[in-house]
C-alpha cells in the first residue's frame, strides 16, 4: 500500500522508488551523453524487466537515490512515455460520440470531480493540453498560436524540455494600451518558448484595426509580412474558441478590445464565436461577418485547411461555439472538458 503525507513522500512499496526523488531530485537539465544513456538502461531494468530500484543499484552498482534519480530523468527527457488505457472506455463514451460525430476530429476528453470550479476545470484540462502538446513538439517545429486564457493556462503547465529551433508564432495582433502594460499575450508567448529554449515571434500589429484599409496597408510592410510568412508556415496550430457566453470570460470580449457597437454587430450577423479573433456563426461559416475584414486573426479558411489544428476548451459556456466550430471544420484535434463535451453533443 502506497502512504503519502506533506510529511513524508509517497513510496512505491513494490520498487522502494520514492515519488518525491522524482519532484527534488538534482538530475540535470541538460544531461551528458553517458547519463541519458544510463537512464535509458535504468529506465529498461524498471520498466520492461520489472526490477526493483535495488535489484537496479545492485546490478549497476549504483546507489538507489542515483537510480530513482536517472528513472525521474528518463521521465522528464521523454525517455519514458507512460500511457493510461481505459479497460472500461466503451463506444457509448463522450470521447468516442464526439468521433462518431465528427469522424475527422481526435478527441481528448479529461475527466473532472463531482461539482468541479472553473478554475480546477481550467487546470485540468491545461494540464492534460500540456501534456499532449509536449508529446507533439519536435525540434524544428513551427507552431502558430492564437492568444488567449486556456492557452495562457497550458504556456504554465507545460514541462521545460530543451528542443532544437523549436518557434512560436502569435496568429492574431494584440497591440494596444492595455496589452503594453499588461503583458498578457507577450508572455504567453515567452512562457512556451522558453519552456523548450525556442524562439518566440510577437505580431506587432492591433487586435482589431478600425478601417480595413489600414489593415491591408500595414501587411504590407516587411516586418508584418515576415511573421505572416511564419503562421502561414506553421506546422501545427494552436487555439481555443472565444465566446461571450464564456464562464470565464474569453480575454477579447472582457478586456476591451470589442466596443458595444462591435458586439451589437456581432450579434445581429450571428456571430457565435471565433478563433484567433475570426468570428463564425452557428453553422461554422465565417463569409460576410464585417468585423473579420478589421480582424488581424488569418482567414478561417487557413484553419479549416490546415492539416494538424489543435483546439483546447475548459469552458461549458463554449460549448455552443465550440460545436459552430467542429460543424466548420475548423480543428483536427480537441482537448475538452467533461462537462463541456457533453453541451457539445447537446447532454448537458
Amino acid at each position: 500500500m502506497n502512504r503519502c503525507s506533506p510529511a513524508a513522500p509517497c513510496t512505491d512499496q513494490r520498487s522502494g522508488f520514492t515519488y518525491a526523488d522524482s519532484v527534488n531530485d538534482d538530475a540535470p537539465d541538460d544531461p551528458t551523453d553517458q547519463q541519458a544513456a544510463q537512464a535509458v538502461q535504468v529506465a529498461r531494468l524498471y520498466y520492461h524487466q520489472g526490477l526493483t530500484t535495488g535489484d537496479i543499484a545492485r546490478e549497476l552498482g549504483l546507489s538507489r537515490p542515483k537510480v530513482s534519480r536517472l528513472l525521474a530523468l528518463a521521465r522528464r527527457n521523454g525517455t519514458v512515455d507512460i500511457r493510461i488505457h481505459d479497460p472500461q472506455g466503451h463506444p457509448c463514451s463522450l470521447q468516442a460520440r464526439l468521433m462518431e460525430r465528427w469522424p475527422g476530429v481526435q478527441a481528448q476528453v479529461v475527466g473532472l470531480p463531482p461539482h468541479s470550479t472553473q478554475d480546477l476545470r481550467l487546470e485540468r484540462v491545461a494540464l492534460a493540453a500540456a501534456h499532449w502538446l509536449g508529446s507533439a513538439l519536435r525540434p524544428g517545429l513551427v507552431v502558430g498560436l492564437a492568444w488567449g486564457n486556456t492557452l495562457d493556462a497550458v504556456s504554465r503547465a507545460l514541462t521545460p524540455r530543451p528542443l532544437s529551433g523549436v518557434q512560436f508564432v502569435q496568429l492574431n495582433g494584440s497591440a494596444s494600451v492595455l496589452e503594453l502594460s499588461s503583458g498578457f499575450v507577450g508572455g504567453t508567448l515567452t512562457r512556451l518558448a522558453q519552456a523548450v529554449r525556442g524562439q518566440a515571434h510577437l505580431f506587432p500589429v492591433p487586435t482589431f484595426f478600425d478601417d480595413p484599409a489600414t489593415k491591408q496597408a500595414m501587411w504590407r510592410e516587411r516586418s508584418v509580412q515576415h511573421v505572416v510568412q511564419l503562421q502561414r508556415q506553421a506546422e501545427l496550430l494552436l487555439f481555443s474558441v472565444g465566446s461571450p457566453h464564456a464562464a470565464l470570460p474569453s480575454h477579447v470580449y472582457a478586456a476591451g478590445y470589442l466596443d458595444p457597437d462591435d458586439l451589437t454587430q456581432l450579434e445581429r450577423e450571428g456571430a457565435v464565436g471565433d478563433i484567433a479573433t475570426m468570428f463564425f456563426r452557428a453553422d461554422g461559416s465565417w463569409d460576410g461577418l464585417s468585423l473579420n475584414a478589421r480582424s488581424s486573426g488569418p482567414d478561417l479558411a487557413l484553419i479549416r485547411d490546415h492539416p494538424n489544428t489543435a483546439c483546447i476548451v475548459a469552458d461549458p459556456g463554449k460549448a455552443a461555439a465550440l460545436r459552430a466550430a467542429l460543424d466548420g471544420g475548423l480543428l483536427r484535434t480537441l482537448i475538452v472538458d467533461e462537462t463541456t463535451a457533453a453541451g457539445v453533443l447537446g447532454e448537458g
